[in-house]
């Protein structure tokens, strides 16, 4: 029950980012209920086809895409009012539903007995895979990989599933934990990855 929970928080979350930049982008009321859709169900989507899960499978949450079509709505009819609290707690709930999430796709792949590659992959995929479509779809850069540390939390959740260190409840409790507070963290103190550009420090058209 708790999973589940967690899992509706994640959902609800990735719904309303995908729907917030769809209205960022001034897309139709269709574009939203896609983008939004797409950011709460595309990872999980694209990690079933790569581990062997069927598809078909994805429509078993009829659950949870009721939710998600709601929470779409909800910011479609109400965006200035929903706005101001996802301001003040969207990044919160967005750090548990990326832990929740790839600590879900680790396991499914762990389960399926798939090597540690990918359950890593998976891992990545689930909890950061619908953030990646939803930016494509709207022409950005990810932003996963390329703003506060993000998918590198994922990352190292598919590691510890993978190698055997969280199996018993507590521990993928406390791995859940883990990942979230580094995930916020990571939003709160502006902590980065290392990059590089060929461009040095100034492009030819800044200078």
């Amino acid at each position: 029950m708790t999973w589940e929970v967690l899992s509706i928080i994640g959902t609800v979350a990735f719904a309303i980012s995908g729907a917030i930049v769809a209205m960022e982008e001034e897309y139709d009321i269709l574009g939203v209920y896609i983008l939004g859709i797409v950011t709460a169900f595309g990872g999980g989507a694209i990690r079933n086809l790569l581990i062997g899960v069927p598809v078909s499978a994805l429509w078993e949450q009829g659950l949870y895409f009721q939710i998600a079509l709601f929470s779409i709505t909800l910011v479609f009819v109400f965006p200035q009012f929903l706005m101001k609290h996802w301001n003040r707690w969207g990044n919160f709930t967005d750090a548990i539903g990326l832990s929740a999430f790839a600590i879900q796709g680790a396991l499914y792949a762990a389960k399926m007995e798939h090597p540690l590659s990918a359950i890593v992959v998976a891992a990545v995929l689930t909890g950061s895979g619908g953030g990646i479509v939803r930016d494509m779809l709207a022409r950005r850069k990810p932003l996963v990989l390329r703003a506060e540390i993000y998918a590198a939390w994922a990352i190292i959740g598919g590691f510890v599933i993978g190698l055997g260190w969280a199996r018993s409840p507590f521990e993928l409790y406390t791995l859940f934990v883990f990942i979230t507070l580094f995930r916020i963290f990571s939003y709160m103190f502006h902590w980065k990855l290392p990059t590089r550009s060929i461009y040095g420090e100034k492009t030819h058209l800044e200078q």
